[in-house]
Order: C-alpha cells, then structure tokens, then sequence
C-alpha cells in the first residue's frame, strides 16, 4: 500500500514514517510536472531505507534478548 502511495502521491509517504520535513520538501518537488517522477524515486527509496532500519531493529532486539 505505501508501495503505491509512494508513486502517486510521494510526500505523503514521508509523513507516515515520520519524516515531516522531508515531506514538505518532497511535496514542493511533487507540484512541479518535472520534479514528480525524482519526488516519487525518493519516496521509493526513502521507503526501503525505513523498512530496512525497521528489519534491523527487530534483528537487535532478538540479539539482546534470546529466546530458549
């Protein structure tokens, strides 16, 4: 879903894995007919890197705490 949304439309993306700032600059770069297909490549790409850090996350808190 955040697949798609970050196609259609990129700033919204940035917003609901709380990068506000980004969001607003994504949204300025959106507007313009030029900037929406980079605004969207950055949407993607900020996207993995959020699921990556999420993965990584989840990876450390079961180092720190095994399960027997």
């Amino acid at each position: 879903m955040r697949l798609l949304m970050a196609i259609l439309i990129p700033p919204l993306v940035f917003f609901t894995i709380n990068r506000p700032f980004q969001g607003l600059m994504c949204a300025i770069l959106w507007l313009t007919i030029i900037g929406w297909p980079v605004a969207a490549i950055w949407a993607i790409y900020s996207l993995s890197q959020y699921r990556n850090e999420e993965l990584r996350r989840e990876m450390e808190y079961g180092r720190r705490y095994p399960r027997y």
